[in-house]
């Protein structure tokens, strides 16, 4: 497992154990805190829940290292960079907004690391009431050495875009490729090592954890199946840095730096359900429309945040994978419309139907609640006039949306700092023509 790329254990919402093979019998036997533990190692409880929270949403994880992870120097603030929870930067713009590709910093002009490389793009709600929602890019091209990340404000869900990405944890390793996605659940620590040019989007929740929506008169099957989702196998390192580890501390939207003098990836044993986790998005069972209409991309679903209210999320993350249209007397590509969420789409690989063009893969859109969208003119007029027959939708590939009920507030770096703002985009609409006809009669058949 030291390149991540295999012996996983899988499974999502039960509980795992798991021990690195050079330590047999390194999870203790019978009871989670011993009074001396097995290798003679530290018992570390990891809480991601409420202590009284009912059973099915208590998230814990009991963690067995060598040294505890409250050995470290005191946190001291540091350069935030891009990344930041101020939402009023700006003023707001309910405009339909687009992104072009993001820039990758090359190598040779500047080393940048996951950490370094992370822009918050949009976002709402706040940290310190433990309600709200950012969404950011990274773009990098060098790994983080003697550096890990720690989100105490929430979960971060990775959608790599161009270029893998070797994520060491607490609990092991995930290699993670495009058209997989990995979540990092609050707390956890992590390093990232990339191989050349890497991009790719991240969606963070304050105050929930993703979970499978409920399938409700779907039943039993479908969407995201529970055994396709991957957690690490237990991998440590017994390291001493003598030049000093870096912890970096997201708290409060702000960064602190910590120093320690060994490898925080010193866990020999863990069990528990509160785990970091991949999913590969081939493994998605689409359920479609098979009669007539368009059904809601809420069928695509793969996981979910959810918010106080029934039925609301807070964050739902959506794919649309390559999959079959057969809806009969039907506009086949998705409507135009008005939404109380608000949607921010991105693009993996490929051309998506409804913006083969000026949607590119590394870029994003924003429809903000209420604001109207929906597909270009090229695409209506095509779609209006196809022939009707089974046909394969979206071959190689693989867009996806983050869509939030809350109202998101653009930061000044997305708006202006970024450059890639396509200040052209409301064009794409502009050629859309009147059709209507008043002496229009239903044919006889």
């Amino acid at each position: 497992n030291t390149e991540g790329r295999c012996k996983y254990l899988s499974g999502f919402g039960n509980e795992f154990s798991s021990e690195d093979p050079r330590c047999p019998g390194s999870l203790p036997e019978g009871q989670n805190n011993p009074q001396v533990c097995p290798y003679g190692l530290y018992a570390e409880q990891l809480s991601g829940s409420a202590f009284t929270c009912p059973r099915p949403t208590n998230k814990r994880s009991w963690l067995y290292r060598i040294l505890p992870s409250v050995r470290h120097k005191p946190y001291t603030a540091m350069h935030c960079g891009n990344l930041t929870e101020k939402w009023d930067e700006v003023e707001p713009d309910p405009n339909q907004l687009r992104w072009m590709p993001f820039t990758i910093p090359k190598s040779s002009e500047k080393k940048v690391d996951f950490v370094t490389g992370l822009h918050t793009l949009c976002g709402a709600g706040d940290t310190k009431s433990r309600n709200g929602i950012g969404i950011h890019m990274f773009t990098c091209n060098t790994s983080m050495v003697d550096r890990c990340f720690n989100n105490s404000d929430g979960d971060f869900l990775i959608v790599p875009q161009q270029g893998e990405i070797l994520i060491t944890t607490e609990f092991g390793k995930m290699m993670v490729e495009p058209n997989e996605i990995c979540v990092i659940q609050q707390g956890m620590r992590f390093s990232v090592n990339v191989f050349g040019e890497t991009r790719g989007y991240v969606l963070e929740v304050y105050g929930a954890h993703f979970e499978l929506p409920d399938l409700g008169p779907i039943g039993a099957n479908g969407l995201a199946n529970p055994r396709d989702f991957l957690t690490p196998v237990a991998w440590y390192e017994d390291r001493e840095v003598a030049t000093g580890y870096t912890v970096i501390n997201k708290y409060q939207g702000k960064l602190f730096s910590s120093q320690q003098v060994f490898s925080p990836f010193n866990v020999v044993a863990w069990h528990g359900n509160y785990t970091p986790y991949k999913y590969n998005l081939d493994n998605f069972m689409v359920i479609n429309c098979v009669a007539f209409d368009h059904a809601d991309p809420s069928i695509f679903t793969v996981l979910t945040a959810k918010s106080s209210r029934p039925g609301v999320a807070m964050a739902d993350f959506v794919i649309f994978p390559p999959r079959w249209g057969v809806a009969d007397h039907t506009f086949r590509p998705p409507y135009y419309h008005r939404n109380c969420m608000s949607e921010f789409m991105g693009l993996i690989k490929g051309h998506y139907e409804a913006k083969e063009e000026g949607f590119q893969p590394g870029g994003g859109t924003l429809h903000s609640m209420m604001t109207p969208h929906g597909p270009d003119r090229d695409c209506f007029e095509k779609s209006s006039t196809a022939l009707l027959k089974p046909e394969r939708v979206a071959d190689g590939t693989m867009a996806f949306m983050f869509e939030s009920s809350f109202s998101m507030a653009v930061t000044k770096w997305g708006l202006e700092t970024c450059q890639r703002l396509d200040k052209s985009y409301y064009q794409c609409w502009e050629p859309l023509r009147k059709h209507f006809d008043p002496n229009w009669r239903p044919s006889k058949q």
